[in-house]
């Protein structure tokens, strides 16, 4: 469901010329043209013929890849959104293609112009700032859940996440992961607990910088770092729930971590991104996301 793994693919006109008609078990009108030309010995214009059929085809094909949907995802989404879009795949015949991120430099390259129909944020501000500059279509902004934060630790690491954040300062936490606090919430959220708890000059300089807090969390599985600072929804997931144990960092010690969707203004799938958006809304979509940990609206369930 990745946007950047799609590659760019050179045709060899006529060994897609042969695929195409031998996947039809009567004549094509490509056949029905080339038995039935003046021109059938001239070489020059066999060549045309079939240029001018797999033109047709790739242009007749073109409106069905304009159907997908490309969206932005937040990388604490990582685990609950794929089944959400899969569940929207099945009830809409649409393909929904997912690149996951840090939000502050997803926002970034939509600034620049990349090419996503739907934004799904970690933090309300961004899409709202969208909003505001017309980069986002006014009215489509939705707030589909509140993050939750944890500390996370490996099972076999001997800490005892019981003590709360008070555990990071001892000399057995030699590194902390958390999300580069520039442009990941989830790394401002760390840094807001750590400052509430008078902690954070004591344990900054053990900072190990994940790009996004899905990276945060793989630097403290894999045992890159002894804690991570990370997203419930990701201490949830099959793979660090299984190989971890997790404690809540409590609400008012750090901003809310709102979440928003937002349909961008260059998409040429307005119609479609606004339906995306309206499935986060299903309860099965609410489901899912409260499954991971999220805290969504009221007004959605």
């Amino acid at each position: 469901h990745s946007i950047s793994n799609v590659n760019n693919i050179q045709i060899d006109c006529k060994q897609f010329e042969t695929a195409i008609l031998m996947s039809f078990t009567e004549p094509t009108a490509y056949d029905m043209y080339i038995r039935t030309s003046s021109f059938r010995g001239d070489a020059l214009h066999a060549s045309i013929g079939r240029a001018v059929f797999v033109v047709a085809v790739i242009l007749a094909a073109a409106p069905m890849r304009a159907q997908s949907l490309t969206v932005a995802a937040a990388s604490d989404l990582q685990s609950a959104i794929p089944a959400i879009a899969s569940r929207f795949e099945k009830d809409t015949g649409r393909q929904v293609r997912l690149t996951f991120g840090s939000s502050g430099n997803f926002f970034t390259q939509i600034q620049n112009g990349a090419p996503f129909d739907v934004f799904l944020s970690a933090d309300i501000d961004y899409p709202r700032r969208l909003e505001g500059s017309g980069q986002a279509e006014r009215g489509s902004l939705y707030e589909y859940a509140t993050g939750r934060l944890v500390i996370w630790t490996r099972n076999d690491s001997g800490i005892d996440l019981r003590r709360g954040l008070t555990v990071l300062s001892d000399e057995r936490v030699r590194r902390i992961a958390i999300a580069n606090p520039e442009h990941a919430p989830y790394g401002r959220a760390a840094v807001a607990a750590l400052g509430h708890q008078r902690l954070y000059e004591r344990v900054r300089k053990k900072f190990v910088l994940g790009e996004n807090i899905s990276q945060a969390a793989q630097f403290a599985q894999t045992g890159g770092a002894d804690v991570g600072m990370l997203a419930l929804s990701l201490a949830l997931s099959p793979t660090l729930k299984s190989s971890g144990t997790y404690v809540e960092i409590p609400e008012s010690w750090y901003p809310l971590i709102e979440q928003a969707a937002v349909v961008l203004a260059s998409s040429r799938q307005k119609p479609l991104a606004r339906q995306f958006i309206d499935y986060l809304k299903t309860p099965d979509s609410v489901r899912i996301l409260e499954s991971f940990g999220f805290a969504v609206p009221q007004t959605t369930r």
